[in-house]
């Protein structure tokens, strides 16, 4: 069994992903005084951390209420028949739609679990149509309305 990358990173790696996990706008001066390495180190530690896709996004995150999309749905979705091919073409209609945040695909009782934001009822509702009721393959769906976000984000925890 391959190492997970967990095993390949040390601490200075962790320390490094704790700090950009917070703000990947930290520089590399800043992080090496918090970590105790030099700035060219950080920044070479990031670099292969990037490559190996241990860092796999470096991105802004937006307030989505701030620009209008004041809703967020999480759907569960069923699937008529679970032919490879099917799941597949489900997948990457998913990943052309920008209202969907996230998309898992999952076991249970739902073949798949997405995070969609809306601006409004309105909007969701014309979403349905077009990622849903226009799919043949698409046996059900179940829309769950976020009332309050308690907690949101993805930050992963990094061990020491």
């Amino acid at each position: 069994m391959p190492p997970s990358s967990s095993t390949l990173l040390d601490a200075f790696d962790q320390k490094i992903l704790k700090i950009l996990q917070q703000s990947n706008r930290t520089t590399s001066d800043q992080i090496a005084e918090q970590v105790g390495l030099s700035p060219a180190a950080i920044q070479r530690r990031i670099k292969r951390m990037r490559e190996q896709q241990i860092i796999s996004a470096d991105v802004s995150i937006v307030n989505a209420r701030a620009i209008g999309r004041n809703m967020t749905l999480i759907v569960q979705v069923s699937l008529e028949r679970e032919r490879v091919d099917l799941i597949d073409l489900f997948k990457k209609e998913t990943k052309k739609r920008e209202e969907v945040q996230q998309c898992y695909y999952v076991t249970g009782s739902a073949d798949f679990i997405l995070v969609v934001t809306a601006a409004d009822m309105e909007e969701y509702e014309q979403f349905t149509r077009d990622m849903f009721f226009d799919n043949t393959n698409v046996r059900s769906f179940q829309t769950h309305v976020v009332m309050d976000p308690v907690k949101v984000g993805l930050t992963v925890p990094v061990d020491d």
